[in-house]
């Protein structure tokens, strides 16, 4: 039996609203560092990274097929189950915000998805090499090689720099620390605008509006509407994550931020590029704590690495969880 057509415009407003929140949770990725060097007022980096949010939006479609059609079985999708999916993911998402835990918008999806779908087909609605290859296994290396490239990069830059003016230094890396923020304001809208693309297209195939075949279109509206989304998200600020990432790991100098930055965009757009769903929050901390490090180990706050970890352990399964009980809340309201 076809569903009501109210249900579908209603996921396509709530996955607007999941890239909206994603937007301005995580506002702080890009800019958390720039801001807290000073190389840019905070209202400057925001309107840059909004911008740039949008263009990295509409340049890659990888990581949005993945999301479409790569992680659960597109048969048993239904509007009621992508509603739930987002509901548990904006439910965690703002619960992390509340908190300033820079937690992955990513993974909430992720997490939310697959608990809408166990509750619709169980176990079997999982395709599991997808989740593997695509979810599980970038989970654990994206942090290490972000932590990994900006601990090198930054030992580069140490090394290169020790017979340098130190007034020279940092009047080179200001400008570049602009570039490197830039930079990762587009590899983030490269990535995680892509998730909201991906979900109204497997809403769109599983209303019927759209062929049930192996290839995924992402069709123009989608792509423009999520780009704006997400931009206009980002403009509207994450403060509270932006205090945590810029200020309490690790106080950085434009050399650092420029490591971090620069380091965490290689990441998220070679990610991009490959159709993986990253969290650009795990690799842009991952690479704050990398270039921390680089200095001297005591120099990072582990405590933070400490509850940043606690929650991106804990963000698939509470967002999972969150979405099967409003997957069964919408069965007993007949959805």
């Amino acid at each position: 039996m076809p569903e009501p057509f109210f249900l579908i415009v209603l996921v396509v407003i709530m996955a607007l609203a999941f890239d909206y929140i994603n937007g301005f949770h995580d506002t702080a990725n890009a800019i958390a560092t720039v801001v807290s060097t000073r190389v840019l007022a905070p209202r400057t980096a925001i309107i840059l990274a909004a911008v740039l949010n949008f263009a990295g939006a509409l340049v890659a479609h990888n990581v949005a097929k993945t999301i479409a059609g790569g992680l659960i079985n597109k048969e048993i999708v239904t509007q009621s189950l992508i509603l739930s999916a987002l509901i548990g993911a904006i439910i965690w998402n703002l619960i992390t915000w509340k908190f300033g835990m820079p937690s992955s918008s990513s993974h909430a999806l992720i997490g939310g998805l697959c608990g809408a779908a166990v509750v619709k087909g169980g176990l079997a609605a999982l395709q599991l090499d997808g989740l593997k290859e695509k979810v599980l296994i970038p989970l654990v290396m994206s942090p290490v090689i972000g932590l990994t490239i900006g601990f090198l990069l930054m030992t580069a830059i140490y090394i290169f720099a020790k017979k340098s003016n130190p007034n020279k230094a940092m009047m080179f890396f200001k400008p570049m620390q602009v570039f490197s923020s830039s930079l990762m304001a587009f590899s983030h809208g490269s990535n995680d605008a892509q998730k909201a693309m991906g979900i109204i297209t497997l809403a769109l195939v599983a209303g019927g509006f759209l062929p049930k075949t192996d290839t995924i279109i992402i069709p123009t509206w989608v792509m423009l509407s999520c780009a704006v989304a997400m931009a206009l998200g980002t403009a509207a600020g994450g403060w509270r994550i932006i205090k945590t990432m810029g200020h309490k790991i690790f106080r950085m100098e434009p050399p650092q931020g420029f490591a971090a930055e620069t380091s965490a965009s290689l990441v998220i757009l070679m990610a991009s590029k490959l159709g993986i769903p990253v969290s650009t929050t795990h690799v842009i901390s991952s690479s704050i704590f990398g270039v921390g490090l680089a200095k001297n180990k005591n120099a990072v706050r582990w405590s933070v690495a400490r509850d940043m970890i606690f929650a991106w352990v804990l963000t698939i399964p509470a967002s999972a969880i969150t979405a099967m009980i409003v997957s069964y809340i919408l069965t007993i309201l007949g959805f």
